[in-house]
């Protein structure tokens, strides 16, 4: 295990003053597959403070691969069932995640890593919700689900807990990004519920395992709940809570801000009028996500997995030309862009039947990713020609 990316990025995340915009930096520039060349390394870490330049060098280079007691366990606990460690050069590293100016360098995973793939929305709101507003989170994330999103919150109690029930009810996908080590239920009140996400669904962490609850860790947990989804959706939140963290979070990452309007009266719904009045998506119906839904999935559709035999080792990320995370031909609004989605909406109308067909079937009988998959039967449920039924889709017309 000491030559797998996972390996060398645990030993990263262990050097002091190695931050998270370091470590994005070294991702980009450096291939783990490629052969060492010590000079090239040290033009990339010139940047660096001298300790952490030779740490650095020493750690890449496996003159210095000591294994303490802490790495011994991670790794062993990785080979458990269902537990997962993605570091930040991997394909399988969700695309959406990589945008953000700084990543985490590894996530501890739990579960069903396949969501990491699908489209998600955030769900944030009050710990201490009103009953309306536990019932509009439950209501909101089952819909969602159902129509094809992995709901993401943060497994603290209110709504939350209600974002996470809801999206699980139908057997959907719910992700909890956690605050703690991934191995500490925090609050534990809703132990039962993090093992049910664990059926179904997926923890996250990017906290090393055995990270007790610290009110410094959550802000930054914030981060990662909105960088994995294309939007956030606040439900019920007074005007200090953290949720408004997690929305402002969301609208620096360039993904949507959407807030549920609430009686004047209740404290527990100025965060989310604050929001509206700073130009969040007012939003009455889970018909209105779903308008805004489809232009954002043409961004997620673009991106794809990390490729890095096409990457220039001796090139430092920074000196990089930026380039756009749509391919030009790719773009809304080109012809040929406009004939690909119409040619992939034929093929997955073909393959959906008369009668419920699971998206998985869809996926078999098109070989076209999940993702892609889940977006476009979103679209063709948004225009009529197809409808959610038992736990599947049905064809309403021919094609």
């Amino acid at each position: 295990m000491s030559n797998t990316p996972h390996f060398f990025w645990l030993k990263l995340c262990q050097i002091p003053g190695l931050g998270a915009l370091r470590l994005k930096t070294l991702s980009e520039a450096f291939s783990w597959n490629d052969k060492v060349d010590t000079d090239v390394l040290e033009n990339l870490t010139r940047q660096f403070p001298g300790a952490i330049r030779h740490k650095v060098l020493s750690v890449i280079t496996q003159k210095d691969l000591g294994l303490d007691s802490n790495l011994e366990k991670w790794l062993a606990w990785q080979e458990t069932d269902g537990c997962h460690l993605v570091s930040l050069p991997e394909p399988d590293y969700p695309a959406l995640l990589r945008l953000l100016p700084d990543p985490p360098a590894v996530l501890f995973l739990k579960g069903n890593l396949e969501l990491l793939t699908r489209p998600q929305i955030a769900m944030v709101g009050s710990r201490n919700p009103t009953a309306q507003g536990g019932e509009d989170a439950f209501a909101f994330a089952r819909s969602l689900s159902k129509g094809g999103f992995t709901i993401t919150s943060g497994l603290a109690k209110g709504i939350d807990s209600a974002a996470h029930r809801g999206a699980l009810k139908d057997l959907g996908g719910t992700i909890a990004v956690m605050g703690t080590g991934i191995d500490v239920i925090y609050p534990a009140c809703n132990r039962e519920l993090a093992e049910k996400i664990t059926g179904s669904g997926l923890l996250v962490s990017e906290l090393p395992l055995g990270t007790a609850p610290k009110a410094s860790n959550f802000p930054k947990r914030n981060r990662i709940i909105s960088g994995l989804a294309l939007g956030t959706l606040v439900v019920e939140a007074s005007i200090r809570s953290g949720s408004l963290i997690t929305a402002r979070l969301a609208n620096e990452q360039n993904r949507e801000v959407f807030a549920l309007p609430g009686s004047i009266h209740n404290p527990q719904a100025r965060g989310c009028h604050h929001l509206i009045k700073q130009g969040a998506k007012l939003v009455e119906s889970v018909d209105d996500l779903f308008i805004e839904l489809p232009a954002l999935m043409q961004l997620y559709q673009q991106l794809e997995p990390l490729d890095k035999t096409e990457r220039a080792v001796d090139t430092p990320a920074h000196q990089k030309a930026p380039t756009s995370a749509i391919p030009e031909s790719a773009k809304p609004g080109t012809d040929r862009n406009l004939e690909e989605v119409s040619n992939r909406s034929t093929l997955i109308l073909e393959a959906v039947d008369f009668h419920p067909t699971h998206p998985d079937q869809v996926v078999a009988r098109t070989g076209l990713p999940v993702a892609e998959v889940q977006a476009m039967l979103m679209q063709l449920e948004i225009e009529g020609l197809i409808r959610s039924e038992n736990g599947g889709v049905q064809r309403l017309q021919a094609v």
